[in-house]
């Protein structure tokens, strides 16, 4: 029997979630202890992984609508 849509973007989800804590480790990488090679090069290289981290958090938020949308298509915190 195929899982259904909630569950597959629920399995999404929690795979979105350890792809990011593992590019936020990359912030605590060697590489940043050292000297820069050329000027702003850490500064480049740490925005570009917090643009990676924003975009991860993006696909898990969409992935928690496709969840929504799929059932009554209320976000919880709308429900009281």
């Amino acid at each position: 029997m195929e899982p259904t849509i909630e569950d597959v973007a629920n399995d999404l989800r929690e795979a979105c979630k350890k792809t990011e804590k593992q590019i936020r480790r990359m912030l605590e990488h060697g590489v940043f202890e050292g000297e820069q090679t050329y000027p702003k090069q850490h500064g480049e290289m740490k925005a570009n992984i917090m643009l990676a981290v924003r975009h991860i958090e993006d696909a898990r938020m969409r992935l928690g609508k496709v969840c929504q949308y799929a059932g009554d298509g209320v976000s919880i915190y709308d429900k009281a």
